[in-house]
């Protein structure tokens, strides 16, 4: 471990629970901006009140420590003291995706066993209410609803409404109710993307995460006076645990964004003196590839994370001398283990910071597998495995899954596919899922667009696996040029036969203005496979 990542000791322990974290952080920030949105400013000195009347308008409607509470709503204030106050309660969080159709929340909600959901009356011309009235579950007994207008159904409420409730509950009993809750106890219940099967949910508790992303704080260098774009959704650990909870830890104002626009962070980044802005590759990309981007003030960033299989070198360098963050790094996590497992040194050279993710975070372990679970060495490819503080604690009322997720001695098989470089650094080489096997090889996709993006005229690429009469299947390359630039599928495929082994090169070439985007701003390559298959 480099000693830039070693723990460092604290005159006083860290707060174990989120509870404890609020009223720690109002006393440390006190007069410091814990949220901005839309000219509205709330100092960390207040946060506490107004997450508590949320906690006390829950404990009004009867909410119990345990109680699953939904939230399906964009990035707002309101979603971050909704989530305070669950908190708060002893409850446990389900964030819903926005991107979910009404059945689909409504069998999230139902499986949880949620009793309330906050929920967005309409965000980008959906309105959601009405979206899950006709699947709306049994167990849940009210909505509270975010810019309500006109009449509700019986028991539901507006957020006005909830708020004045809270009065019936004295503010020293919801305090209460907050400092009994200890570290172990359940504070999220985040659903997996459901691949194969339904969403699982993923039970973690307080300590854990806040070990975790005090860590993250610590190596990124955060603290108050940082600017805090969350671009990634709050349903998602990176836009709710690397971003606003991660602020609260750090004493930086949140900055929460809705919907990714370049031209909207752009402006932002300008206008409210931006100095972090986490994302995936594609944002960064984006604003790169700015007609704006050289006219534009971008002096107040200064740290950036990413993460992802496939990131050249010159992305990280564009990063640094294009866009000016001094810090630039990249992690790997997933929600099985709160979002978090390894984290790269900012000082590490670029080749280092683009090929791997980093190391463990102190008390955890990487574990590089085989399919008879085996410890490889150094070096050899298998299956990335966890162990440590940070794993969760199982899914939902679901064992079976939970045993075939954590085996017997603690290890979280991850589906990730990747290897351990000699310094001891996270190398992602794929998903197990995105494999696809041409004449007998296996092609993970992140390793050939990793070499793709080596073509000059390639901005963003996605490999994908398409069946194929005679090989079974090949790849197939989803590419979008640079502007002003120009190439056929022959050229690229010539290109890479120059640069790959025969099996890895893209039989096919498919070109795209741009690529599609999941909430967290990932290629979402389902997508991209029923485009293909339709052409």
């Amino acid at each position: 471990m480099n000693p830039s990542l070693n723990p460092t000791p604290s005159r006083q322990p860290a707060p174990a629970t989120i509870a404890r974290l609020l009223f720690d952080s109002a006393q440390r920030f006190a007069g410091h901006a814990a949220i901005e949105e839309n000219g509205m400013r709330l100092d960390y000195a207040d946060l506490p009140d107004q997450a508590l009347q949320v906690t006390r308008g829950l404990m009004a409607l009867g909410i119990q420590a345990g109680d699953r509470v939904g939230l399906w709503a964009p990035n707002s204030r309101e979603w971050i003291l909704a989530a305070l106050g669950i908190h708060c309660a002893g409850a446990v969080l389900v964030p819903v995706n926005t991107r979910m159709k009404g059945v689909e929340a409504a069998d999230v909600l139902a499986r949880s066993g949620c009793r309330v959901l906050f929920v967005q009356q309409r965000f980008l011309e959906v309105d959601y209410p009405a979206l899950l009235a006709p699947h709306r579950p049994a167990t849940l007994e009210h909505l509270v609803v975010f810019d309500g207008a006109g009449a509700l159904p019986a028991h539901d409420l507006s957020y006005s409404q909830f708020l004045r409730g809270a009065a019936t509950i004295e503010k020293l009993t919801a305090e209460r109710r907050a400092l009994c809750i200890g570290p172990e106890a359940v504070c999220d219940l985040l659903f997996t993307s459901g691949t194969t099967g339904k969403p699982k949910g993923v039970m973690s508790a307080h300590g854990q995460n806040l070990r975790a992303f005090g860590e993250y704080v610590r190596v990124l260098g955060l603290g108050p006076g940082d600017r805090y774009l969350i671009v990634n959704p709050f349903f998602h650990a990176f836009g709710y645990k690397a971003g606003w909870l991660t602020c609260l830890i750090a004493g930086a104002t949140i900055l929460p964004h809705a919907v990714f626009d370049a031209e909207a962070v752009f402006e932002r980044i300008a206008r409210e003196r931006v100095t972090v802005l986490p994302g995936a590759p594609t944002l960064y990309l984006s604003l790169l590839a700015h007609p704006r981007l050289a006219s534009t003030d971008l002096s107040s960033l200064r740290v950036a994370v990413t993460g992802s299989a496939s990131i050249p070198p010159s992305l990280i360098e564009r990063m640094r001398n294009q866009l000016g963050f001094s810090v630039v790094t990249t992690a790997y996590g997933l929600t099985e283990c709160g979002g978090l497992a390894t984290l790269c040194d900012p000082q590490d050279a670029a080749e280092v910071i683009a090929g791997t993710s980093g190391r463990p975070l102190p008390g955890t372990e990487v574990s590089i597998r085989d399919p008879e679970n085996r410890t490889l060495t150094q070096g050899e490819t298998g299956e990335i495995c966890l162990r440590g503080f940070h794993i969760m604690q199982g899914y939902f009322q679901d064992p079976a899954a939970t045993a075939e997720a954590i085996d017997a001695d603690g290890w979280l098989h991850t589906g990730d596919v990747g290897r351990l470089d000699p310094a001891g650094n996270l190398v992602i080489t794929d998903r197990l899922k995105d494999m696809y096997i041409v004449g007998g090889f296996n092609c993970y996709p992140a390793e050939i667009e990793a070499a793709l993006l080596g073509h000059p005229a390639i901005a963003q690429v996605a490999v994908i696996g398409v069946a194929d009469a005679r090989m079974g299947e090949v790849g197939c390359a989803c590419v979008v040029l640079r502007q002003g630039q120009q190439l056929d599928e022959q050229a690229l495929i010539g290109w890479s036969r120059e640069r790959m082994a025969n099996y890895k090169v893209p039989r096919q070439v498919r070109f795209f203005s741009a690529l599609p985007l999941n909430p967290s701003n990932k290629v979402a390559k389902n997508d991209l496979r029923a485009v293909v298959a339709g052409a």
